[in-house]
């Protein structure tokens, strides 16, 4: 998939843990009416809030979390995706990586219609 044109790029957050496979960000790329948030690193209970206001901050009709260059998946991270479903219901899309769609799987959310199969 490759990236809507670009009208507004938000920089969120960036959080150093000390090593450079724990960095975390959270990029917002605006186009006319759909979000798209790139998120890097872990999710955890210390970034997966600024996971949700990178998704959240701007006005969007529709989102689509990038997920693919995600390291860590944990259950504030599901919690903060389950709120993103319920906050746009039917125009969510979720990219995710081969470790979120393990999580996914674990947790039975992986047959979601958000949730990107290729």
């Amino acid at each position: 998939m490759s990236l809507p044109r670009l009208d507004r790029l938000w920089n969120c957050v960036g959080v150093d843990h000390g090593d450079a496979e724990s960095v975390f960000s959270a990029t917002t790329v605006l186009s006319g009416d759909t979000a798209t948030v790139v998120v890097v690193g872990e999710v955890d209970v210390a970034t997966a809030p600024r996971m949700y206001a990178a998704a959240t901050n701007h006005p969007a009709g529709s989102l689509t979390l990038d997920l693919r260059r995600v390291s860590f998946f944990d259950s504030a991270a599901i919690h903060a995706l389950i709120k993103l479903t319920e906050r746009y219901p039917g125009a969510l899309t979720v990219l995710p990586s081969g470790q979120v769609r393990r999580i996914l799987e674990i947790t039975g959310l992986a047959d979601q219609p958000w949730l990107q199969t290729d």
